[in-house]
């Protein structure tokens, strides 16, 4: 039984006193071989799939010309974010995407990018976010503050949002997991059905976040036109 609970979050090897940990991000060099990408099988046509969907809805969320090429750099932060969920539900496997610093080192800089082509290019288009139609002369200095700091406070929100689901997630694994050696034999298999559950519910989870990260970093993109 581990003596912290925090422990599998944490990124130091065990081995040696440095943060090898964060190694596992570079698995996706092991698990994606050349021939994967040349032999027709069921994991490519449902990468494809995936590719197709994510395509279409960004297309669908941009809808200008001044973003060529973005739909597929961020179908790539998608398939990373998403690989990064899917090892923490391998064991032994550290899960980076548990780590505030690795999702801010996704959300920090495309909001640092948007920030600084906004402001340089689109200037006028920036000041217009910042007071919706319609609203009271005097409520416009009031609105301006709150769309200030909403939009100050947008990469905390992506890495926030993120790190936060994956915790919980694996935590709740790992406290049923601890209780194993300790609960009646009759109800170990209760134990095993809730665990088998929660795994199915975290790979739902590791879907659907990578999907909100990416889609929420579109729409603040397409926001900038």
């Amino acid at each position: 039984m581990m003596t912290n609970l925090f422990s599998i979050f944490d990124p130091l090897s065990s081995i040696m006193p440095i943060q090898l940990n964060w190694l596992s991000s570079l698995l996706l060099f092991i698990f994606t071989p050349l021939l994967y990408w040349l032999l027709p099988n069921r994991s490519l046509l449902l990468m494809i799939m995936i590719l197709k969907f994510l395509k279409n809805e960004m297309n669908n969320l941009l809808n200008n010309n001044s973003f060529k090429g973005i739909p597929l750099f961020f179908i790539t932060i998608f398939f990373m974010i998403l690989f990064n969920n899917l090892l923490g539900l391998f064991p032994y496997i550290f899960t980076s995407s548990t780590h505030l610093l690795f999702n801010l080192s996704f959300s920090l800089p495309i909001w640092i990018s948007l920030m600084f082509y906004g402001w340089l290019q689109k200037t006028q288009n920036m000041f217009i976010h910042l007071i919706p139609n319609g609203t009271p002369p005097i409520l416009m200095p009031f609105m301006v503050l709150i769309e200030t700091i909403s939009n100050i406070i947008r990469p905390g929100t992506l890495a926030v949002r993120l790190t936060a689901n994956m915790i919980a997630g694996h935590l709740l694994v790992t406290l049923l997991s601890q209780n194993g050696m300790m609960i009646p034999s009759l109800f170990l298999m209760f134990l095993i059905v809730v665990e088998f559950l929660l795994l199915t519910l975290e790979l739902m989870v590791s879907f659907i976040q990578s999907y909100v990260f990416t889609i929420l970093s579109i729409l603040y993109t397409s926001e900038i036109h």
